[in-house]
């Protein structure tokens, strides 16, 4: 598999070394790439793996990290942090669409940024840790990247984001925030930066380790703006 990146990038991102590299290798062959190579399989039974495994260790994680959250809570949060959107934002995070081997019309069809394929991915990487290590290494690697998405879902499990509460606040003044994001840094540590404009200044900026993430701490960032602001627009009333 010449011309990839090199696979240390990857499980530096990971958090874990792979025993038998050819586990992980195995991990990213999309069934796309397999079509055009009938002696290589595809990782689909990585990912069916990866998706059992996936789901009971961000499950544990959360009954062992809110003891005091309900059922029903616990059962949203762990249905965020799972969705698509979620696994594509954190691989991309760890550069995997880099790794992923992908036939040729995919390729020149931009699969590497299509979700569904770095969602399926990442779960058949996860189902090849757990191959190589066991249950442990699996669920150290998910605790890894899945533990900021869990903890800011934990926030408010059933409720809106910070960008969803930016719009309801904004919508009252007829303006809608405008969000410019910027990434630096090499593709297994991209960390993304966003301003977030409203009615032409700069109201809010964030930054995290995927678009979706600076984007909700720039709307948090502009909540706090205008929270301010109306306090002391009140106060200034009041006096």
């Amino acid at each position: 598999m010449s011309g990839q990146p090199v696979l240390s990038d990857l499980e530096d991102a990971l958090g874990y070394r792979f025993r038998d590299p050819e586990i992980l290798e195995a991990a990213l062959v999309h069934r796309s790439y397999q079509a055009e190579h009938p002696d290589v399989a595809d990782n689909e039974r990585f990912e069916f793996l990866g998706d059992a495994v996936l789901g009971l260790a961000i499950t544990a994680f959360i009954y062992e990290e809110y003891p005091t959250m309900s059922e029903g809570q616990m059962a949203k949060v762990r249905a965020a942090a799972v969705s698509r959107d979620d696994l594509a934002e954190i691989a991309i995070g760890i550069g995997l669409a880099s790794h992923v081997r992908l036939g040729r019309g995919e390729e020149v069809t931009g699969g590497r940024t299509k979700a569904s394929i770095l969602a399926d991915t990442l779960e058949a990487v996860i189902g090849a840790a757990y191959l190589d290590g066991g249950y442990e290494a699996a669920s150290a690697c998910v605790a890894r990247l899945w533990e900021k998405a869990v903890r800011n879902r934990a926030r408010r499990p059933g409720g809106a984001d910070h960008k969803t509460r930016l719009q309801e606040v904004l919508a009252a003044t007829g303006l809608h925030p405008v969000y410019r994001v910027e990434a630096s840094g090499p593709d297994h540590r991209k960390v993304f930066h966003a301003d977030v404009i409203v009615g032409g200044s700069l109201r809010g900026q964030g930054s995290g380790g995927s678009k979706r993430e600076a984007e909700q701490e720039a709307a948090r960032a502009a909540l706090s703006v205008l929270t301010a602001e109306r306090l002391s627009d009140s106060d200034g009333a009041v006096g």
